[in-house]
């Protein structure tokens, strides 16, 4: 059923009415998605779209999944909640899957809904386990929205507030081409970053918990250090006794197509003390979640329950997307359709002086807009290449410093030919601007 483009405007007036004023919707003429399939979206008014950022990464395998709506309906029929008072098959058989291929070793798995919450929760193990609630983050980072996750966030658009239960110092590296050290090759970039971190070091009351980090910083704008910087920075974590948080709510599952998580990336001095995720894995279902080793985990001197992380539902729902995810191989697929997403992109803005730069891995490109001739970010042309997108039948996101950076992550069984019509639409709409 298709409505009329007046109802948009009045369900738009009711969102204003109801909603808080900072739940910020995407475009003019906000967009109402009613279904999807594939790759594809349609709105209200029957248009239908190339999704190219799954509902920011969270649509991961396809729309309409049919093994994943299958055993949602199935368990939803059975039962839909018990709480984690009662063990649950469906969870116990997900968390020993991403136990498996988490590389952590004797892991353990707690389950929440959200990545926010899987943060939350990582943070409050670490400070636990290592009795501080001094934090190392990166510049530019984004962990959240609760009051503790904000509190380690590095990146101002993102930040409502100062106050924190933690005092958070912030390193550099997650940045590759912007900063004091932008200009140096990698080799040189990863050494001043890790004297950063010493001397950083110097500055704190001792027995720091933790360093969070995002192999790929998503909501800074998909930027990337170069390979290997969490590595060097583990020696120095290790020598001060430091947990290495790493935060794959958008990198994990293989969307990156070099790994299955982007810590592995940096994987020289082993995997993280603690992983977080969320986003792709339930391919829309709201699931979270810890996994840390048995040590870390297993040292809350206090009770704690999720009365809706690892519902039967959403793990029946989880389970059944990684399993089709492992099996149609969707990481070697990011990989490939990926890389040559990336290129065809790199080739459209090579004649553009309004892209300053092209970066990511796998399907998760990120494309940052100046003012021409400057090295100004320019929030108006990301804003102007959105929607000129969408009027070409595609929808995308944007993030990175003041929300100049175009994040582009379409589910990760995009198709050859849908990079190819995506990369046009994109390519029409970045000319338009």
């Amino acid at each position: 059923m298709t409505h009329h483009p007046h109802d948009a405007a009045d369900l738009h007036a009711r969102h204003r009415a109801v909603l808080p004023s900072w739940l910020s919707l995407y475009y003019e003429r906000p967009l109402e998605l009613t279904h999807g399939e594939g790759r594809y979206v349609w709105d209200a008014e029957g248009n239908r779209y190339l999704d190219f950022f799954g509902g920011i990464l969270t649509t991961m395998t396809a729309h309409a999944l049919p093994e994943v709506t299958k055993a949602v309906s199935d368990q939803a029929g059975r039962i839909i909640h018990t709480s984690t008072l009662y063990p649950s098959r469906p969870m116990i058989e997900l968390a020993e899957r991403i136990a498996a291929l988490s590389g952590i070793p004797d892991a353990r798995v707690f389950f929440t809904t959200s990545g926010t919450e899987a943060n939350d929760a990582a943070l409050l193990l670490a400070t636990n386990h290592r009795r501080s609630n001094q934090i190392l983050a990166m510049r530019n980072s984004y962990h959240g929205r609760s009051f503790s996750t904000v509190g380690v966030t590095g990146n101002t658009s993102w930040s409502p507030t100062s106050l924190s239960p933690l005092q958070t110092l912030y390193v550099h590296g997650g940045v590759r081409s912007r900063g004091p050290y932008a200009g140096l090759d990698d080799r040189a970039y990863i050494a001043a970053c890790v004297a950063d971190l010493e001397d950083m070091l110097q500055q704190t009351a001792g027995g720091v918990a933790a360093l969070i980090a995002e192999p790929v910083q998503g909501v800074g704008g998909f930027t990337l250090p170069p390979d290997g910087l969490y590595a060097a920075f583990r020696e120095v974590l290790d020598r001060h006794g430091i947990l290495w948080i790493s935060d794959e709510v958008q990198t994990g599952w293989g969307r990156t197509g070099d790994h299955f998580w982007g810590w592995q990336a940096h994987a020289d001095n082993g995997p993280p003390d603690l992983l977080t995720f969320a986003k792709g894995i339930g391919n829309g279902m709201s699931i979270g979640g810890v996994v840390a080793r048995a040590e870390v985990m297993n040292a809350m001197p206090a009770n704690s329950i999720s009365t809706f992380g690892g519902s039967p539902v959403t793990m029946a729902a989880g389970l059944a997307n990684l399993t089709y995810l492992l099996e149609h191989d969707l990481q070697g697929n990011a990989r490939r359709v990926g890389g040559l997403l990336i290129e065809r992109l790199r080739a459209v803005a090579a004649g553009l002086d309004v892209v300053r730069e092209v970066r990511g891995r796998g399907l998760m490109i990120g494309i940052e807009l100046v003012r021409p001739g400057t090295d100004v970010p320019s929030p108006e042309a990301a804003t102007q290449v959105l929607e000129a997108a969408r009027e070409r039948g595609l929808l995308i996101g944007k993030g990175g410093q003041g929300g100049a950076a175009l994040r582009i992550a379409p589910p990760m069984s995009l198709t050859v030919a849908e990079a190819e019509e995506g990369a046009e639409a994109l390519a029409a709409a970045l000319r338009a601007v």
